[in-house]
């Protein structure tokens, strides 16, 4: 490698008529051939090495939210984890087969346990696969020859999704759990509060800063405050922040004596880079909230979400403009609150439709 080269620049030096064109044919020609052997060394490289680079391909190229990115790492690794247990941890991209992956769902269906101890359903099985199917993407759009992305077929799912949420007089019970007395109390409090209030999903609510709600400070009047946050997709959506969440995180900010920047804080940790509540700390918060104030259903931040539009949607809301405030993309998504809509059209048939006066 080093005597090719030596053979370029020699041969540049011949046909260039300045030295600073010279260095840059030299430079330019030079890195074509390190990005040549980077690319052969990744092709020749088994699985489990290449997925580092697609994870900062996702990062760099991509541009993914950090969460995708860190639900993509975790996807893979039990599929490299996988290989390893099967004796294929020196597999190569090309060596990748239809058998390999078939063999891989298998496990992901029948063999794989959650740390609660269960089995992964249809919804959770298909993100392991999206996950495996954008790394042979990757490597098909690096040119390193592997198993087409379209042979991996998603596990089929029943259409008919029933949405779990709760009457406004559960959320009310939740209220009432944390000692407002503490600030573990008044933060847990603005949390659900806030989940009720705007519909955020647990990504954007833990990534709220304190500097973003100094508008809290304008007590002139009561109102709903709107707050501009980045979704899911990197998208900036507006939130609405009911009077009754913005006096709760009001108090909240109030009682506390730290400069620290989340908005959200882990009181127990000493350690600064630590302070930002994880998903998983608010996911127990409320499913413990739930249980303390007697509701016998499953709780998440997401049930909270789910109670917000169907909220909207029982006072009128059409499914448009929830759609808007849900941040979602496609229309179709939001038609999940059927369970609301089909109530409301019934209503409204019972109450309009001339039919019923007909002589039987």
């Amino acid at each position: 490698m080093v005597n090719l080269i030596r053979r370029v620049f020699n041969n540049i030096l011949g046909k260039s008529k300045t030295r600073y064109s010279q260095l840059l044919r030299f430079t330019y020609i030079v890195r074509m051939i390190i990005c040549d052997m980077i690319e052969h060394m990744r092709s020749h490289s088994p699985l489990p090495k290449l997925v580092l680079p697609f994870l900062e391909y996702c990062e760099i190229e991509k541009g993914l939210s950090n969460n995708t990115q860190r639900n993509y790492e975790q996807y893979l690794k039990l599929f490299i984890g996988w290989l390893k247990k099967t004796g294929n941890e020196k597999l190569l991209p090309h060596e990748l087969t239809a058998k390999h992956v078939w063999d891989y769902r298998l496990y992901l269906a029948r063999t794989y346990k959650t740390l609660s101890g269960e089995f992964l359903g249809k919804k959770s099985q298909n993100y392991y696969l999206i996950a495996l199917r954008a790394f042979l993407n990757y490597l098909a759009d690096r040119d390193i020859e592997t198993l087409s992305s379209s042979k991996i077929k998603l596990a089929k799912q029943k259409t008919d999704h029933i949405v779990s949420f709760l009457e406004v007089q559960d959320v009310e019970k939740m209220l009432a759990i944390p000692d407002t007395s503490t600030l573990a109390g008044l933060r847990d409090r603005s949390i659900i509060e806030l989940f009720f209030s705007s519909g955020m999903r647990i990504a954007e609510l833990i990534s709220l800063n304190v500097s973003q709600f100094s508008f809290l400070g304008d007590k002139s009047r009561v109102r709903t405050y709107e707050l501009s946050i980045v979704g899911k997709g990197k998208y900036v959506r507006t939130i609405f922040i009911s009077p009754r969440a913005a006096d709760c995180l009001r108090t909240y900010l109030a009682a506390r004596h730290d400069v620290f920047e989340p908005l959200f804080t882990n009181l127990r940790s000493k350690d600064e880079s630590a302070k930002r509540l994880t998903a998983r700390s608010i996911q127990l918060m409320i499913s413990k909230r739930a249980m303390l104030a007697g509701l016998s259903k499953k709780v998440t931040p997401h049930t909270l979400r789910h109670t917000y539009a169907t909220d909207l949607l029982t006072h009128g809301a059409d499914l448009r403009s929830v759609q808007e405030l849900l941040g979602h993309k496609n229309v179709a998504t939001t038609q999940i609150y059927t369970h609301v809509t089909n109530k409301r059209l019934r209503d409204i048939h019972e109450k309009f439709h001339g039919g019923r006066d007909l002589k039987k």
